[in-house]
Formats: structure tokens, C-alpha cells, sequence
């Protein structure tokens, strides 16, 4: 693994740099503007993206954090989703996501949220904290996304009355940001 990077909080003059990150990491336009949507989007909590900066400065990695809401049974309860995580092509498998995911959770975790959602790779988040939620008592947001990429991690702030239905922000339902493709 590389140790030659920094993760840090996202700066304004980085968003050009994370935008080239998510091109890059996931072959399209949409990724990269699903992060800027989300980062102004009107919301509960706010949004907190981290990078990962290379030795020479470049910014070779990017997680982002935005509000979303679970449909509890007692209340709405302010919830976090990780999304989109992406690393440039010539920097994987050097453990720079794993950090950019742990960093993240423990922000969340830091700020009092009970929950972070995602929908990706189960191989890939289990080994880093979460856990598929419809077995755990969280209904998905969509049938698009298939039950073992909808995760979910529980931290400190969680407790077992916290259950429901996920509903993401409008900015993934307007950019069709939904479902594993």
C-alpha cells in the first residue's frame, strides 16, 4: 500500500480536480456531476467530501457525504449517504479508497449520524464497515438496486428503533444516479 498521500477535507479549488477523479474513476460525466449536485443541494446535514492528495499535491481520490432521511417508524431521522467514491485509475489497489471510507465514516461518526448508506461492490464495503441493509431492517429507496449492494453502516449514534426506508436527496432521482448500471 502507498503511503505517500494525505486524505483531507474537500476544498473549493479542488472541485475541478475531483470532478477529473470521478471521470476517470467511472468512464462518465454523470458521476462527476452527481458530486457537484449533491455538494449544493439544500439539506438537513451538510455535505463534507474528503480527498486524497498525492505527495506532489494532486488530488488522486474523492468521497463525498450527503444528507439523506430515514423513514423510521417513530421520525424522519437525518442519515448520511457515501456517494460517489472514486479513485484515479492509476492509483488502485494502493488502499487510497479504503482510507477515503474510513476517514468518512469517522466524520459521520464524529457528527452524530447514526447512519451512512451506499450502494456498491458488498465485497468490496463489507471488508469496510458495512453491512447489507435489508437484513439488518432498512428498505432500499429503489427496486433498481440490487439487495446486496444496498449497505448500510451503524455507528455510534444508532439505535434499533432506527429502521425504514432510505430516501435519497433529489439529486440522485434528477440525474438518475439510481441503481447499479
Amino acid at each position: 500500500m502507498t503511503t505517500g498521500f494525505t486524505i483531507r477535507p474537500e476544498r473549493a479549488e479542488d472541485h475541478a480536480s475531483v470532478r477529473d477523479v470521478h471521470r476517470r474513476a467511472f468512464g462518465a460525466e454523470s458521476v462527476a456531476t452527481l458530486a457537484d449536485a449533491l455538494r449544493t443541494s439544500p439539506a438537513t446535514l451538510a455535505p463534507s467530501g474528503l480527498v486524497a492528495e498525492a505527495a506532489d499535491g494532486r488530488v488522486v481520490g474523492h468521497v463525498l457525504l450527503s444528507a439523506s432521511r430515514l423513514d423510521a417508524p417513530e421520525r424522519l431521522v437525518d442519515v448520511l449517504v457515501l456517494s460517489p467514491l472514486g479513485v484515479l485509475p492509476e492509483f488502485h489497489r494502493q488502499g487510497i479508497g479504503t482510507r477515503l471510507v474510513r476517514a468518512a465514516l469517522d466524520a459521520a461518526d464524529a457528527r452524530g449520524v447514526p447512519l451512512v448508506f451506499l450502494e456498491g461492490s458488498p465485497t468490496y464495503y463489507a471488508a469496510r464497515g458495512f453491512e447489507r441493509a435489508d437484513e439488518v431492517g432498512f428498505r432500499s429507496p429503489s427496486l433498481r438496486i440490487p439487495p446486496p449492494a444496498f449497505q448500510v453502516a451503524r455507528l455510534s449514534a444508532y439505535q434499533p428503533w432506527m429502521t425504514g426506508t432510505l430516501v435519497y436527496s433529489d439529486a440522485f432521482w434528477a440525474l438518475d444516479c439510481v441503481g447499479l448500471r
